[in-house]
């Protein structure tokens, strides 16, 4: 079974490689339709393709572009009358002439809409009908006979995701954006949550320059750390990590009993008590660190030490 399960990977792998090599003008074309769209992105589609859409309209909503599912035998029995002039229409079929889908052609266009259609082959009802039409080819289904909709669904999934990053791109969605779509749950209050929530702000591990090597080592197996603030009243002045302390032994013998500022790093990343969990982790991230020392201010020359935060590990 696992040599099964890996062929079909490899397979659904490759369709989604020919389709990204695939893509063209006419995806310019569809994100700038939306981006000049001042209403909604309206994505249509039943069987699987419609749950595809709902997962396209929920990623789109929650990533900066207003947008919802509809059902297209719902909307041809009255949920039309949620589509407004300003909306772009989004139509989903593998064929391009599913019949639901295509009796509401003819009042999307009397409504004047734009639509976009994602299809997989040319010469469709639902292609030839779009103002944009992507066509997203698939040789054949990962299903061993050929017909349960599977590549073809994955594929058009992951074209709905590279539109939702293409209009984030283009709408500069940035991470505090994202924090007030998600509100709720672990994703919020990272996003929400600032430094102070979080960081240890008592018992931190202080020492001062003048203090021996030894004196930082046992206050840093105090902590628990594998760290050192190098302070003068409480102003940071460096940070002596256990790195810094494996460099310095290997480098000479007497270590232990010289001043801890000859081997501190003099330029500790520092964050800001107000600045954001995300912010924080990018800062991690970017220098490789796995603690930071939160000050005061990250732009005040005095900076005053408030606590130490320690979430990510380095690398």
């Amino acid at each position: 079974m696992v040599d099964i399960a890996r062929e079909s990977i490899l397979s659904q792998s490759a369709a989604l490689a020919s389709i990204a090599g695939g893509l063209g003008d006419t995806f310019d074309e569809a994100i700038k339709l939306i981006v000049a769209c001042s209403g909604r992105v309206i994505v249509i589609g039943i069987g699987k393709s419609g749950i595809v859409g709902q997962k396209i309209a929920a990623t789109l909503a929650s990533t900066g572009t207003p947008a919802f599912y509809i059902h297209p035998s719902e909307a041809i029995h009255g949920d039309l009358g949620m589509i407004t002039p300003q909306d772009v229409v989004m139509l989903i079929s593998n064929s391009g002439g599913t019949e639901e889908v295509v009796k509401l052609l003819p009042s999307i266009k009397y409504f004047g809409n734009k639509i976009i259609g994602l299809v997989g082959r040319e010469g469709s009802s639902i292609g030839d009908s779009a103002d944009v039409t992507l066509v997203l080819p698939v040789e054949r289904e990962v299903c061993p006979h050929n017909l349960a909709p599977t590549t073809s669904t994955l594929v058009a999934m992951a074209v709905g995701d590279a539109i939702a990053v293409s209009l984030m791109k283009a709408k500069n969605f940035e991470p505090s954006d994202f924090a007030n779509f998600h509100p709720g749950g672990m994703l919020g209050k990272s996003l929400h949550s600032r430094v102070r929530d979080v960081m240890r702000s008592t018992d931190l591990p202080l020492c001062g320059p003048q203090d021996s090597v030894s004196t930082a080592v046992m206050t840093m197996t105090s902590s628990r750390l594998g760290l050192v603030i190098v302070h003068r009243a409480h102003q940071v002045l460096g940070i002596f990590t256990d790195g810094d302390l494996r460099r310095a032994m290997l480098a000479e013998n007497s270590v232990m009993s010289a001043p801890v500022e000859e081997y501190m790093s003099p330029t500790p990343v520092c964050v800001s008590a107000d600045d954001l969990i995300v912010d924080a982790e990018l800062l991690m991230r970017e220098h490789k660190v796995r603690a930071l020392v939160v000050v005061s201010s990250r732009n005040d020359e005095n900076q005053r030490i408030c606590g130490v935060l320690e979430i990510f590990g380095g690398d």
